[in-house]
């Protein structure tokens, strides 16, 4: 850390995608459960001291080497026949369902699947945001979610090569639409449900799972503050820092375009009592 008090908060929601149980002409994207030949190992079994890290793999003969990269994945080398849990119409939709960590789905009789983050190829997540800065393509303040997906659009021959930039990939689940609780929102990386405005994302190297926080913020591409209390209860692959969060706004599109142009300053103050031990966890949503 730098010393800074003042962090970064960015947002996410929950997607609401069309689709198909089965592949059809217009529902030719799948949504994968993850593979069976993907391997989760917890390094703290092999070294304490990496009690709260993991990697992904696969086999290859008798040794464990990294997973296949997005790029990879898409060409075919991983095996996934067999595992789609439903097919949507937009890769763009698709790849940023992957980043949200969890949406839902709705079908052709107007039934609604919801899917949840399973797990992830093990791949650090890179920013195509980032990348079609780096290009020229968009500049800092065009290129939020709603950005890259115009860009997508208009590019649809170069838009494969762009999602390959980023190697990370996610897998899902489907999940009941109702949790027992009765609070219908996504469940995070302590198993329950979130609440549209009052859970945040966190790394969990740095916050504990489960803290009441006070988030001072703002609304995005505003000044208007946004300030309440919130719990730390989801992680992110892009999530790094004791200064970072990322707001959950909710289900659908009104949520969709608050999250997409959240990137703001702002800064957390962990609820914690004097002189506990923070808790070490570490558990990875989407991206």
């Amino acid at each position: 850390m730098d010393g800074s008090d003042v962090g970064r908060a960015t947002g996410y929601y929950e997607p609401l995608l069309k689709g198909s149980r089965v592949r059809t002409d217009r529902y030719r994207y799948p949504l994968y459960a993850p593979p069976d030949d993907l391997l989760t190992i917890e390094l703290g079994e092999i070294l304490p001291e990496l009690k709260t890290e993991r990697v992904r793999g696969r086999l290859d003969g008798k040794r464990v080497v990294p997973y296949w990269s997005r790029a990879e994945i898409e060409a075919g080398k991983a095996s996934l026949s067999g595992r789609e849990l439903v097919w949507v119409d937009d890769p763009v939709e698709a790849f940023f369902l992957q980043i949200q960590g969890s949406g839902h789905v709705e079908l052709a009789d107007r039934s609604t699947v919801r899917i949840g983050y399973a797990d992830q190829n093990g791949h650090p997540y890179r920013s195509i945001g980032r990348v079609l800065i780096e290009r020229g393509e968009l500049t800092l303040e065009t290129a939020s979610m709603q950005g890259i997906k115009a860009w997508g659009r208009q590019h649809p021959d170069k838009l494969p090569f762009l999602l390959d930039e980023n190697p990370s990939y996610v897998f899902f689940r489907e999940i009941a639409a109702d949790s027992e609780n009765g609070i219908d929102g996504p469940i995070g990386a302590l198993g329950v449900p979130l609440a549209a405005g009052r859970a945040i994302a966190v790394d969990p190297r740095f916050l504990p799972l489960g803290a009441p926080m006070f988030l001072a913020t703002t609304e995005p591409l505003s000044s208007t503050p946004l300030q309440r209390l919130v719990l730390a209860q989801d992680t992110g692959g892009a999530i790094r820092g004791a200064l970072r969060a990322d707001f959950f706004w909710g289900l659908g599109d009104d949520a969709g375009r608050n999250a997409g142009r959240m990137n703001q300053s702002g800064r957390i103050w962990l609820l914690w009592p004097n002189a506990a031990a923070l808790p070490g966890v570490a558990q990875r949503r989407g991206r």
